[in-house]
């Protein structure tokens, strides 16, 4: 395990490995690391069944946490991606919904596990914090329109 002082857990209904295997194949600056095997029989597990998967996520450590399916995921908890072209908004959108997970608006979607995450164009950010409150305003009301972001269509509503 890492040395850093934050850990980010993620509770899996027992495919963590997956989980840590997509993601590690998806996003830059990502890997699996150790994978750990339970020691002896427990809720929702066996012994010598994946317990635990060490896995570094955009340069952040993870966890991902085998368990029973008692806990879930929720908006309440999600990842932001910041990303620079449209492409690279595209192909990790798609990646995400293509692979069992769900649309949502403004941004975010679900991974088939459940994780929620924010697609988030980096125009998309200086453009609805923008210092004009009437730029901000047409950039946050054609966000409000959209699924994944459309960088095209929010640098259209920042010219007017």
């Amino acid at each position: 395990m890492t040395k850093t002082p934050l850990t980010l857990c993620l509770w899996y209904e027992g495919d963590a490995e997956d989980a840590a295997n997509f993601y590690a194949k998806t996003f830059a600056d990502s890997h699996v690391g150790a994978v750990h095997r339970a020691p002896a029989d427990s809720p929702g597990s066996k012994a010598g069944d994946v317990m635990t998967v060490e896995f570094t996520l955009l340069g952040t450590p993870c966890l991902g946490l085998n368990g029973p399916p008692i806990f879930k995921h929720s908006e309440a908890f999600s990842f932001i991606v910041h990303t620079e072209t449209q492409d690279e908004t595209d192909r990790l959108w798609d990646a995400i919904t293509g692979n069992g997970g769900q649309e949502s608006v403004c941004g975010w979607c679900k991974d088939k596990w459940g994780v929620s995450w924010q697609i988030t164009p980096r125009v998309l950010l200086e453009a609805t914090t923008n210092p004009d409150k009437a730029i901000a305003k047409r950039a946050f009301e054609a966000m409000m329109t959209m699924k994944k972001i459309d960088i095209a269509a929010i640098e259209a509503a920042v010219k007017g």
